[in-house]
């Protein structure tokens, strides 16, 4: 059996900045010393003259970001989520949300998968912060496909765009001729009639394994890849969740404010049917190996297996 090919999303999103930057002269990158890391090093040595480090100052970036955007420029302004989210979230609310500033926002590192970084850096609450600022688009990628998909979407789209991206490697996954990527555009990506499995990010290819044991126990799981969590795609979910009476959610995010909330508050308005939400539970991570950590906190597929037959049955 060949191996499965395997690459980080913050690898995608540095290299397909440099596809996008060779066709697009008004596409600048701005990071806050973090450029080897988040990947838009591979921009830099493409294109120095429009690659801006602005230091260890996310905030002063996103004001950066903001002004360029003034300029007929499209600033993608990079940064680990928890200081592209976290530390400059006031600057993206006021000086590019309530604008509603054309300004992409590349924040790589979400997660429990950042390791041994630990629980400073393991940012689950990004999702819930930018899904809370009026006009934001949220987009969290599964593969490299899927996440190169997601730049070039972000760039010709006009308005604000939180892109979240992983520091571990991940399967590629849609690297079929038929993929298409829509924002705001759910994917069903296995059919199935007991319950639905809705995932976003790393946690897709969970849920396809997860699903695949499932049908071996006599369970037929329905998958859908949510990969842009705002604006969520209300009617594939309805849709799913009729015919299956069930929905499962699964995120490497707390399960407060993030893809299980936004399903929820989806279905709620016509009560189709009950949701059990895997994710972070409301605790903070920890210093570990990234794959210890996602089977630690529940987010592999055996875990899912797991609490899926326990909600359904």
């Amino acid at each position: 059996m060949s191996e499965v090919k395997k690459i980080a999303t913050r690898e995608s999103y540095g290299n397909a900045l440099v596809e996008l930057g060779k066709e697009n002269d008004n596409l600048i990158v701005l990071d806050a010393d973090l450029a080897g890391a988040t990947k838009t090093s591979i921009f830099q040595k493409e294109f120095p003259d429009r690659h801006i480090d602005c230091g260890i100052a996310e905030s002063d970036m996103a004001g950066i970001a903001a002004g360029l955007s003034t300029c007929g420029k499209v600033p993608f302004m990079s940064s680990f989520a928890m200081f592209a989210a976290g530390r400059a979230y006031e600057q993206v609310r006021n000086s590019i949300g309530y604008p509603h500033l054309n300004v992409k926002i590349g924040a790589t590192h979400a997660g429990i998968s950042v390791g041994e970084d630990g629980a400073t850096h393991q940012c689950n609450e990004d999702i819930a912060l930018m899904r809370t600022i009026p006009g934001m688009t949220v987009i969290v990628p599964s593969d490299d496909v899927e996440a190169r998909a997601a730049v070039k979407a972000a760039y010709e789209f006009n308005g604000p765009v939180y892109l979240r991206f992983g520091r571990l490697a991940i399967p590629v996954i849609n690297d079929n001729p038929d993929y298409k990527f829509e924002i705001g555009k759910g994917i069903t990506l296995r059919s199935g009639k007991d319950v639905t499995i809705v995932a976003t990010g790393l946690c897709v290819i969970e849920a396809l394994n997860a699903a695949e044991e499932l049908a071996a126990q006599g369970v037929d799981a329905e998958v859908i890849n949510i990969h842009t969590i705002k604006p969520i795609d209300k009617d594939l979910l309805i849709s799913s969740a009729s015919k299956t009476g069930k929905v499962v959610t699964v995120e490497e995010h707390s399960i407060i404010g993030g893809l299980g909330d936004a399903v929820c508050a989806a279905l709620a308005e016509q009560a189709v049917a009950p949701v059990y939400k895997i994710g972070v539970n409301d605790v903070f991570g920890e210093s570990g190996p990234a794959a210890q950590l996602l089977e630690k906190y529940g987010l592999t597929a055996p875990s899912i297996v797991e609490k899926t037959l326990a909600f359904i049955k």
